[in-house]
């Protein structure tokens, strides 16, 4: 049985809480706008159930996989948006089959992978525990536009740790993508999570530092809110630029969402 159950438990139930948001949904709120420009509620969903067919697909069969990558390769500025545009086109109870099969097929696939089997991906191979986690963040991420499209504020809860994880690690990655120097050090990262529980990462004595509630923060990394919103706060030069620029997803740098009017900085 592969190491990652736990997060696999995790995402399980992260897809069940959008599930309930958008499975009694009728046609015409699929169609709403979210904050993704050019993306329905059925876009986001769309590319959820795309990903997780593209997931199962390298965790199934690599040859398969290496030719999606070629494919990803020949347009890389639109492969993403064509397979949200394909199938946000279907009615939206296909769509919803389609993406219930696909996210339990892969939760099985990654739930029997042999402990440390590693998997191609569009970037470095990740393990079951990573694929996963990846997964999970997606999953958060685009079930924040949808709730914010449908007027509904969810429930945070500690699955968050997961995409804190996530955004750490991407640090060095999110000054790579810009062409800058990571910075040398670690930082030290201390957020506070929904249930009151402290999450770390780094150093304890280390100079620079981020603090803040874990929900901002993942909407930080995910880029599911200007900073100017949320109440992260760095300490020191170095912190304060990866703030500015944190991405906890693959791919090039993010657009960003817009400040609200009084936002907290």
């Amino acid at each position: 049985m592969s190491e990652a159950v736990p997060v696999l438990d995790d995402l399980r139930r992260e897809s069940e809480e959008l599930d309930q948001l958008v499975g009694g949904l009728g046609a015409e709120r699929w169609a709403l706008g979210t904050p993704a420009d050019g993306w329905t509620v059925a876009h986001q969903i769309a590319h959820l159930a795309w990903t997780d067919r593209a997931a199962l697909t390298a965790v199934t069969d690599g040859d398969a996989f290496a030719r999606l990558v070629e494919e990803a390769l020949a347009a890389p500025d639109s492969f993403v948006d064509a397979g949200a545009e394909e199938g946000a086109a279907q009615p939206p109870g296909e769509l919803l089959a389609q993406w219930r099969a696909g996210r339990d097929a892969l939760l099985k696939a990654l739930t029997a992978a042999p402990r440390g089997t590693r998997f191609p991906w569009y970037g470095p191979p990740m393990s079951a525990t990573s694929m996963a986690t990846a997964r999970l963040m997606e999953t958060w991420a685009h079930g924040q536009d949808v709730a914010d499209a449908l007027g509904v504020e969810r429930a945070p809860t500690d699955r968050l740790r997961h995409i804190a994880h996530i955004g750490v690690r991407a640090r060095d990655f999110s000054f790579g993508v810009r062409g800058l120097d990571a910075p040398a050090s670690p930082f030290r990262v201390e957020l506070r999570l929904p249930s009151g529980e402290p999450w770390t990462s780094g150093p304890e004595d280390a100079a620079q530092r981020v603090t803040g509630p874990a929900l901002d923060f993942c909407l930080l990394v995910t880029q599911r809110a200007h900073r100017d919103d949320l109440g992260v706060r760095a300490q020191g030069a170095d912190a304060d630029r990866w703030l500015t620029i944190a991405q906890a997803f693959a791919g090039p740098p993010g657009p960003g969402r817009p400040a609200k009017e009084g936002g907290e900085r």
